[in-house]
């Protein structure tokens, strides 16, 4: 990511420019980059849609409405004008409700730090932590606690602020968590010269599920690279992802069927910093 200022510093305008890549043992799925007015979408369909477990239709079943679209489904840059696409599909929403959408829920500052406090006596209850000193200025972090104690009790903390929440937000009752599993999991963090360079997650305990012995979710921070627009992208215009939605997804009306993750196998989201 790239800001005009120090990102603890940074709203919303302050950020000129981002990108993002995830991907699977087997290859990049999917890179999405911001760049001034413009968002960049690159994707491999057929890879995407393995993971899915539901295959994506070829570029060539879309039909001519789908116009640009098509590029995405033939693993080519695209790229569109976000402003655009947000106005037109707030346009959309103002149609169908008979007036202008509504503005989107947030958070008044009293309440996000109400909240921030209510995280850290939690934190500071029910997580473990543990250090270990490494060479070369390397230290490893582990916060360790059973994930439906945590759940439950966050969620008690947060109950009394409730009314203040936005319209949406409701809270899980006590009967949803008496179901989640009470595994204990770890968040392992790396730090190099007090910097945070890594985090890794193995969920495969919350699975509940014999056959998954490891899902894990990595996060890496490197050095910055600002970044760039891909060179000849193609422009998709708001009206090429409404055509493409309104049936090219799903040809013949079809609807996707259910699939599921492979039973092992890491997933990792890199970013640029």
């Amino acid at each position: 990511m790239e800001s005009k200022k120090p990102f603890d510093e940074s709203g919303e305008d302050d950020f000129v420019g981002m990108a993002m890549k995830f991907s699977t043992a087997d290859g990049d799925l999917l890179e999405y980059r911001v760049v001034g007015d413009y968002a960049y979408v690159r994707a491999d369909a057929e890879s995407l849609g393995k993971a899915m477990g539901s295959p994506l239709p070829p570029a060539g079943e879309l039909p001519p409405e789908a116009g640009a679209f098509k590029k995405v489904l033939e693993g080519e840059w695209v790229k569109f004008d976000y402003k655009a696409l947000e106005k037109a599909g707030e346009e959309q929403l103002g149609e169908k409700s008979g007036g202008a959408p509504s503005p989107e829920p947030s958070l008044d500052a009293g309440t996000q730090k109400k909240l921030l406090e209510a995280l850290r006596e939690v934190v500071a209850r029910d997580v473990e932590f543990t250090t270990a000193g490494g060479g070369d200025g390397t230290e490893h972090i582990s916060a360790t606690a059973p994930f439906r104690t945590l759940i439950t009790d966050l969620v008690g903390e947060i109950r009394p602020l409730s009314k203040e929440l936005p319209p949406g937000m409701e809270l899980p009752t006590a009967a949803d968590l008496k179901d989640a599993p009470d595994s204990k999991v770890t968040a392992d963090f790396t730090l190099k010269n007090g910097e945070l360079t890594e985090v890794y997650v193995d969920l495969a305990e919350l699975t509940e599920n014999a056959k998954v012995k490891k899902f894990g979710l990595g996060l890496k921070l490197s050095a910055g690279t600002r970044p760039t627009a891909p060179a000849s992208a193609t422009e998709l215009k708001p009206e090429d992802l409404m055509g493409a939605f309104t049936g090219a997804m799903m040809p013949g009306g079809e609807e996707f069927g259910e699939g599921e993750f492979p039973d092992e196998g890491d997933f990792t989201a890199e970013g640029v910093e």
